[in-house]
């Protein structure tokens, strides 16, 4: 059975490890506290599954969100967060037209709620995320492309990272914060926190493809938004209508949950044909007119969340935070990390006393 240490000595940096919303939030929230933070993440910049795709080639320009589509702003805190976004011009209002297709037709919703999206990219919350925290008195320190593999905890010697980038850490740290999808935590918890690691595992995480359509010219079809009953699709979306977006017109195509499980492992050619089909059936483009792009999500979303906001483990300076500890959502995603740096950040206190 997996034993914890004791609290690190006071004084040493906090780690986190994942640069989606939860982790970034909770960096913000604990570098604005004074804490020194160090982020990592296996990817080359910030965002996690708010996730924008876009050429390379400037010939061919365009962008699609392959990720998270939207995001709806319910509490006070997180409203006022995204009220901030929206002032610096990293969100805005997406006032598409949503609806459902039940088969056989196209219903549009008559509601009053407001879907919110990252301008001019889904990932722009996240990047001003980051240029604010560069900007504190006690600049949070980002390192990317580095996949933390291994945590370790001599007693009494703070907390060592291992990465196959760079070995090590020689830093040691007060504290280790997960903020990555359960099936990547419990495998690093499973030597020093067992709670955790049984936490984590009891939180499925599910699959989902995603296809990026680029279209030659408008599709004439009656929504912008669009979730999809008795089809390998669940949602489509008219990215190109979404605010600040330019270049030609893109729509994303999400499968279904269970098509993506049963295809899981299909080649990313085979899933592109066959979600191109079904987008045609429901009065797209012809697949043979279209370019598409194809990606796997592997954690998609949990299903259900756990809802207990987020884990923390004073004794051993050990916490979890991610959407799947919460609700699911984006919005869930900020505020597990704002609960999870508020913990820390109370305990921290109390050591330093």
């Amino acid at each position: 059975m997996a034993t914890t240490p004791s609290l690190p000595p006071a004084g040493l940096p906090i780690a986190i490890v994942g640069a989606g919303l939860a982790g970034l939030t909770c960096a913000q929230f604990l570098a604005q506290a004074g804490h020194h933070v160090h982020v990592f993440d296996k990817s080359r910049g910030p965002s996690g599954r708010m996730s924008t795709r876009r050429s390379s080639d400037a010939s061919t320009e365009w962008q699609c969100d392959h990720g998270a589509q939207y995001f709806t702003a319910r509490d006070t805190h997180f409203r006022a967060q995204v009220a901030e976004w929206e002032h610096t011009g990293a969100a805005a209002l997406w006032q598409g037209r949503i609806g459902t297709h039940d088969g056989q037709h196209f219903v549009l919703h008559d509601s009053a709620l407001q879907r919110f999206v990252g301008t001019p990219r889904m990932t722009s919350p996240a990047a001003h995320l980051v240029r604010h925290m560069e900007q504190l008195p006690q600049p949070v320190r980002l390192q990317w492309q580095t996949t933390v593999q291994a945590l370790q905890a001599p007693a009494g010697a703070g907390w060592q990272l291992h990465s196959p980038e760079h070995g090590p850490e020689a830093q040691r740290y007060q504290a280790v914060l997960l903020a990555v999808p359960a099936p990547q935590a419990a495998p690093l918890l499973d030597a020093v926190a067992h709670e955790a690691a049984t936490l984590a595992r009891s939180a499925p995480m599910r699959a989902c493809w995603s296809v990026m359509v680029r279209c030659p010219q408008p599709v004439p079809l009656p929504v912008d938004g669009c979730f999809v009953e008795h089809s390998p699709l669940r949602w489509i979306a008219r990215d190109s209508s979404k605010p600040g977006r330019s270049g030609p017109e893109t729509w994303l195509l999400h499968a279904s949950h269970a098509w993506s499980e049963a295809h899981v492992h299909d080649d990313a050619a085979a899933v592109t044909a066959a979600l191109l089909q079904a987008f045609a059936q429901l009065g797209g483009p012809n697949p043979a007119s279209v370019q598409a792009t194809a990606h796997r999500w592997l954690y998609a979303d949990t299903a259900p969340p756990l809802n207990v906001n987020s884990w923390w483990q004073p004794e051993a300076g050990l916490g979890l935070c991610g959407d799947w500890l919460h609700n699911g959502t984006v919005e869930g995603a900020w505020l597990s990390g704002r609960d999870l740096a508020q913990r820390v950040h109370a305990t921290l206190t109390t050591h330093t006393a």
